[in-house]
């Protein structure tokens, strides 16, 4: 399966994920992208495991994915829209940091056995910056939700 740009070839296994952002082990949560459609949108899976390093302390008996790594991991996958979407820009595609969170809810629990599906929306890109609108989805049901805002890193 292709998308809009004809270089994308999707599923993107996470071999190709590691070419397009900075982030290891133990921080890369995406781990395939199964859908994308260039400067729009892009939907991406975070499988949750009992072995990640966070279960070990939040929180020991109960283990629970901390709302902030479900964050990250859409803010990864808005990251993604935007190196793919630049993929075939002849300069090198510029490093983004989240800057600013809002609108953020949580409206379920997230643990081991279950898929995160993340779902990014941009909603504008403007002077170095994009906006995006995010859920991440087990069993098609919103867990959680925010608006972020990433700027291109200044060296």
């Amino acid at each position: 399966m292709t998308d809009s740009n004809a270089s994308t070839q999707l599923p993107l296994d996470v071999g190709r994920i590691f070419d397009l952002l900075p982030h290891r082990y133990p921080f890369l949560l995406v781990d395939r992208v199964t859908q994308f459609e260039s400067g729009k949108r892009l939907t991406a899976l975070k499988n949750v495991t009992i072995n990640e390093p966070f279960f070990q302390g939040h929180f020991p008996g109960h283990p629970v994915m901390p709302g902030v790594l479900i964050i990250e991991a859409l803010a990864q996958a808005s990251g993604l829209l935007v190196q793919l979407t630049n993929a075939e820009s002849p300069s090198a595609s510029p490093l983004f940091y989240l800057v600013k969170v809002d609108k953020a809810r949580f409206s379920s629990i997230v643990g081991p056995g279950d898929q995160l599906v993340l779902e990014v929306e941009q909603k504008r890109m403007i002077r170095r910056m994009g906006q995006f609108w995010c859920q991440a989805l087990v069993a098609g049901k919103v867990v959680a939700e925010a608006e972020l805002l990433c700027a291109e890193r200044n060296d």
